[in-house]
């Protein structure tokens, strides 16, 4: 057994795309030996720099093991004339290495045919990973790659490639990709190191590296830069660095011998809102902010270095000079911004685009605040509080700081600093303190969330903005047939739709999806944008598919509901999603019992008779011409008629439960109205034990069936119970 160890050295990657390619390149090499038959099991270490993409790979065979296997060749009627061998299985036996009397006979399902069984000479593993590693290292995905040599018939990858490490033990693996040879030399660290190093063998790899100072496990320079970090915030008294793990991931990325030191700015500059101060440390500088013991911005910063240390203080004052520039350009601009307020900006809007075929911002503000006040108007009547007003002029100004200076320069404030102005320009924008920082929270919040992890808009007015904003943007590109489709969505409507769902579910907003999409759709009526949009009008349909979707992620990925119980309720309706969570939670419940378990299994059964009588054209609507409504009103008529007595047991059981179970709905208790349909399991299974649907009498099978058809379709409106899993189906 031996390890093998590959190392690709390359110019510096870019922070966001290391971890994705270290673990894609690591499935791939784990895999490749897999496959080979080199290892089963195979225990794969991977590390990354800046600078490198490095596996380990444990314990593999040094060759594969020697096969035996069956090579078919053609039936025995094109192989034999005659009782004597033809031209074809001459040729069979040529390829498969073997005399014409080792030739054998095989049935097989399709006829008889000759076959020959020949063995394999494992093939060893240097002699594999030389061939199939390049494809594997090129087929890496990167979101931007690039070409370093002249001509395209060149490897692309992300950056040029200037060494490569492949070591099986001791031995040098013969591995090219792209005119760069594999041998036993890496780099180590820029400056703290000689630079070339050589390499014994993959156990000694991250020692080695290590001597180089080059910390190669991601892990470990994590730590050693919360190390640093904690070390130098000690020596300011009741001080701690502010936790940012998007941050931090970046840092760890930037380094491969990371050190960290404290810088100061003037304490003046604190008296800018604190959301610009660290965004222009954190976004723009890559610092850590500091706070005191109460959690307030401390006059500090931490930056995290790729040396070991700062001993003249020369990297600290650069950082501090770069920091203070960057400082005064931020509060010049909050000066500059204040010459105009919120309101006055309502009109320079319409010279910001949107999207070129949509229109400009100031079209899309007009647009989702009209949608905004009705989404409100919705939510009052279902009894929930809200600020009419506050919707109403947040919606107005939530765009305005794209015209801010501010905004122009730190492009990641925006709606941020739209939320700082309207809370510090209260008195311009005619409203008390108070509701000018209700509205600054909205206009704040609206963007939000930017993902599944963030947090939604914290009042019940910036949630119904956020979703009208959302809801706008997905309209409007919908209707332009600009539709995301598999990995390519550029204008990020997988996000804004998940945001929609996450916003009514955790603020529990009693709103349809459908109406919401139609009003947004509605207000496009009349518009220069309208002209634009796609001639065939299946906007309405794609939306509802597209939001079906992302409620089903919504449930499954962060709710965590088991994948048959989101089938089973979006099967049912997919439209209102407060409903659609409290009767996944319902049918979650009581899954696990024996009566639901045996009722979901007689539903499919239920429905696969209908299905079949469908088929057969003997539906019982089209027989009688009655909808399903008016069925469930005659089940005393085919009580009466009941040929046994389980059908007419049945029947009552049905009668008995369907009003309790239509009140439990009404009243949303859907935990309740799903025990209910659980308890008919009893007289269901009697039914299909004694009772048979799909009989010659016409009279009776519509009468079964028109049943089967009343209890289906009066409990679909809780979930279609059939697509739960159990052992029976």
């Amino acid at each position: 057994m031996a390890d093998f160890l590959l190392e690709i050295g390359t110019e510096e990657i870019p922070a966001r795309m290391i971890d994705s390619a270290r673990e894609e390149l690591a499935k791939r090499v784990s895999d490749l030996v897999q496959r080979e038959r080199l290892a089963e099991g195979v225990h794969v270490e991977s590390y990354s720099t800046p600078r490198r993409l490095a596996v380990v790979a444990k314990s593999l065979r040094t060759s594969q093991p020697d096969v035996e296997e069956q090579l078919m060749g053609p039936s025995t009627k094109v192989a034999y004339k005659d009782g004597e061998p033809t031209p074809a299985a001459h040729a069979f036996a040529k390829k498969a290495g073997v005399d014409l009397n080792a030739i054998e006979k095989v049935s097989t399902p399709k006829g008889e045919y000759i076959a020959a069984t020949v063995a394999r000479k494992g093939r060893s593993a240097s002699e594999i990973l030389s061939e199939l590693l390049p494809k594997e290292i090129n087929g890496v995905y990167w979101a931007k790659s690039m070409y370093w040599r002249p001509g395209k018939t060149s490897e692309r990858f992300v950056r040029p490639v200037r060494w490569m490490v492949a070591l099986l033990d001791n031995d040098v693996v013969p591995l090219e990709f792209d005119g760069v040879t594999a041998g036993n030399r890496s780099r180590g660290h820029r400056i703290l190191s000689h630079g070339v190093v050589t390499l014994p063998d993959p156990s000694h790899y991250r020692d080695t590296l290590a001597a180089a100072a080059v910390v190669v496990d991601r892990k470990d320079r994590e730590y050693k830069i919360r190390k640093a970090l904690d070390a130098a915030t000690r020596t300011i008294t009741g001080a701690r660095w502010r936790e940012d793990k998007d941050l931090l991931d970046t840092v760890v990325n930037l380094t491969e011998s990371p050190s960290a030191l404290l810088g100061s700015f003037d304490p003046e500059y604190l008296s800018l809102p604190e959301e610009v101060l660290v965004t222009v440390m954190r976004d723009h500088q890559k610092y850590f902010a500091v706070e005191d013991a109460g959690g307030k911005l401390a006059p500090h910063f931490l930056a995290v270095l790729n040396t070991n240390g700062d001993p003249d203080g020369l990297i600290r004052h650069g950082n501090e000079r770069v920091l203070r520039a960057r400082f005064n350009d931020a509060r010049f601009f909050w000066n500059t911004d204040q010459k105009l307020d919120l309101r006055q900006r309502v009109e320079l809007l319409k010279s910001v685009t949107f999207q070129k075929d949509l229109g400009s911002y100031y079209d899309k503000t007009c647009r989702f605040q009209k949608l905004a006040s009705l989404i409100a108007e919705v939510a009052m009547q279902a009894g929930i509080t809200v600020r009419a007003g506050v919707v109403h002029k947040a919606a107005l100004l939530s765009k305005t700081d794209l015209t801010t200076e501010l905004v122009k320069e730190f492009t990641e404030l925006q709606g941020v600093v739209g939320g700082l102005y309207a809370k510090a320009q209260g008195e311009r924008l005619d409203c008390n303190q108070e509701v000018a920082n209700a509205i600054g929270d909205v206009v704040y919040d609206h963007y939000k969330p930017v993902s599944m992890d963030d947090s939604v808009p914290r009042s019940i007015e910036g949630a119904i903005v956020a979703v009208a904003d959302k809801a706008d943007t997905i309209a409007g590109m919908f209707a332009l047939g600009l539709i995301p489709s598999g990995s390519k969505d550029p204008f990020a409507l997988r996000r804004a739709a998940n945001g929609v769902v996450k916003i009514i579910a955790e603020h529990k907003l009693p709103i349809s999806l459908r109406t919401t999409f139609d009003d947004a759709r509605t207000e496009y009526k009349g518009s220069e944008a309208e002209l634009r949009f796609a001639a065939d009008d299946k906007c309405t349909e794609n939306i509802a598919a597209f939001m079906r979707e992302r409620l089903d992620f919504y449930l499954r990925e962060v709710k965590g509901f088991h994948y048959d119980v989101v089938n089973a309720v979006l099967a049912s309706n997919a439209d209102d999603v407060v409903d659609a969570i409290a009767r996944a939670e319902a049918v979650t419940a009581v899954r696990g019992s024996e009566d639901f378990i045996a009722v979901s299994a007689a539903f499919k059964r239920m429905k696969n008779i209908l299905k079949q009588a469908e088929e057969k054209k003997v539906h019982p609507l089209m027989n009688l011409g009655e909808d399903v409504a008016s069925v469930r009103f005659k089940m005393e008529e085919y009580e009466k008629r009941a040929e046994h007595p389980e059908e007419a047991a049945l029947i009552r059981a049905f009668m008995d439960v369907s009003p309790r179970v239509q009140a439990a709905v009404q009243l949303k208790s859907y935990q309740e109205a799903v025990s209910l349909v659980a308890g008919l399991r009893k007289p269901v299974d009697a039914f299909f034990d004694k009772v048979m649907v799909m009989v010659d009498d016409e009279q009776k099978r519509t009468a079964r069936l028109l049943l089967l058809l009343a209890i289906v379709s009066q409990f679909e409106i809780i979930a279609d119970f059939s697509e739960i899993v159990t052992e029976r189906t």
